[in-house]
């Protein structure tokens, strides 16, 4: 069953402005530690493309907020959810903390689809609720 659905589009510039304005500490609000390793490593080889994956990742964490219900409210923080990515490249959303103990005791599962090209990041999220499981 559905649970909830979240979509959201991010300006790529309002991002660029936030790093500008902020710094690294902008990314570090907003990223896990495993996200902020690989947002360094992007940046460092390719500015743009440092900018434009961590619009993708503000963008995808909107989109599951909004899909839970929650918005950003505790337990939902920019650092428990994080986006990562399948071995074949699909990507997918690993929640820590207490947003994940939280996300588990109402069985639910969230599916992550995120797009970006020059100026704007895109994110849409499903979030279901699967049937307790029966024993």
């Amino acid at each position: 069953m559905i649970h909830g659905i979240g979509t959201d589009i991010c300006d790529v510039r309002r991002i660029r402005a936030s790093v500008e304005r902020h710094g690294e500490r902008f990314a570090q609000k907003i990223l896990s530690e495993a996200e902020l390793a690989a947002w360094r490593r992007r940046s460092a080889r390719w500015p743009e493309r440092g900018l434009r994956y961590l619009a993708t990742r503000f963008s995808a964490k909107e989109a599951f907020s909004k899909a839970v219900g929650l918005g950003m409210r505790m337990p939902m923080h920019w650092r428990r959810c994080e986006i990562a990515n399948q071995p074949s490249g699909q990507p997918c959303i690993v929640l820590h903390g207490p947003l994940k103990d939280w996300f588990e005791a109402r069985h639910l599962v969230a599916h992550i689809s995120v797009s970006d090209e020059s100026d704007y990041a895109a994110s849409f999220c499903v979030v279901e609720r699967l049937p307790p499981v029966r024993e």
